[in-house]
């Protein structure tokens, strides 16, 4: 099969991806073997062939929102032919503590899809058959893509962030992610306020109907209940964290951070203010987001790209070209 390759060795003209022609997986007890019909391209994936994550495989296949048809591994409730969804989190041991204590996100053992696995910049994957998602009826395959993981885990960021109806929410970075939490945030009655630094992610924010939105160095003109950040900037936090009222929260987004500037306890973090990490995501935060995707029916604008093209996607991703999502399609 075709595959875009991560090996750390820069390809031709500069990119971290090589496109070559790999062995089809093999399938294995518990797994399915999909056909791949479209992968989201996520900042993460940006953070592993960039170094930012430490590599864990000589040679990798990225891409972790993945949206593919069963082609090997019928089961019950999974037959072939079936198109679903798989995200980031690719796997757990299921016997750990935080697994027995429905905290599956914070797994001893977990596995990563396109990072400890193989992922979908490929024609073909393997992936567990307990983490795969049915899609929302309605949703096309490509514009299901990014909801796999920007969708999911932006949601399970409102959920940390301890978000309730009618909060006023800052979100700080417009990138996919922040933009699939919006119509989450105007269906719970909560006012949005974004703070980014991109002037066509500020346009696409207003047409979504943000209360206000400020550029990065902009300060909200009202006292935020909860703040969520998603650019992987210590300083983001810092300016969130500095935008909330007493008791309130910042959700930090983001599996990479760059370290954290020094900051004023007393004006900044005293008064119960709370900073709270995202990690990764639970099959619960997986069903729960999808539904209301599908009863809100959202649609993520998404920019296509070619499987020979997934060094673009990246660089799309990394200098913030394309609002909405990346998708590579096959």
């Amino acid at each position: 099969m075709r595959a875009a390759v991560y090996n750390g060795v820069l390809a031709a003209g500069g990119g971290h991806l090589r496109i070559e022609d790999v062995p089809r997986p093999k399938l294995q007890s518990g797994h399915l073997l999909l056909r791949i019909i479209a992968c989201g391209v996520c900042r993460t994936d940006l953070h592993i062939v960039e170094g930012d994550l430490p590599p864990l495989m000589p040679q990798l296949i990225p891409g972790h929102q993945i949206v593919g048809e069963v082609v090997e591994g019928p089961t019950d409730a999974i037959p072939v032919g079936s198109h679903v969804g798989v995200s980031w989190m690719g796997g757990t041991d299921g016997d750990c503590w935080f697994c027995k204590h429905h905290m599956e996100n914070l797994c001893d053992h977990p596995t990563f899809t396109g990072y400890t696995v193989d992922g979908g910049y490929a024609e073909y994957a393997l992936v567990r058959s307990d983490f795969t998602f049915p899609l929302p009826q309605g949703l096309d395959e490509i514009h299901a893509a990014p909801l796999l993981c920007a969708g999911i885990i932006g949601f399970r960021s409102l959920r940390v962030a301890g978000v309730q109806p009618g909060d006023r929410v800052g979100l700080f970075g417009f990138g996919s992610s922040a933009t699939l939490a919006i119509p989450i945030l105007q269906a719970w009655g909560c006012e949005t306020y974004i703070v980014t630094r991109g002037a066509a992610h500020r346009a696409t924010a207003g047409k979504l109907g943000a209360t206000w939105v400020g550029r990065e160095d902009d300060r909200p003109p009202v006292p935020l209940d909860r703040a969520i950040t998603f650019a992987p900037s210590g300083k983001v936090v810092v300016d969130a964290l500095s935008c909330l009222r007493k008791g309130g929260v910042v959700a930090i987004n983001a599996i990479h951070l760059d370290q954290m500037p020094a900051f004023d306890y007393d004006k900044l973090l005293w008064g119960e203010r709370q900073v709270r990490s995202v990690a990764n995501m639970t099959r619960e935060d997986a069903h729960d987001f999808l539904k209301l995707a599908h009863d809100l029916k959202i649609q993520p604008q998404v920019t296509t790209f070619k499987l020979e093209d997934a060094n673009k996607a990246l660089l799309a991703v990394k200098d913030e070209t394309e609002n909405g999502s990346a998708v590579i399609v096959l």
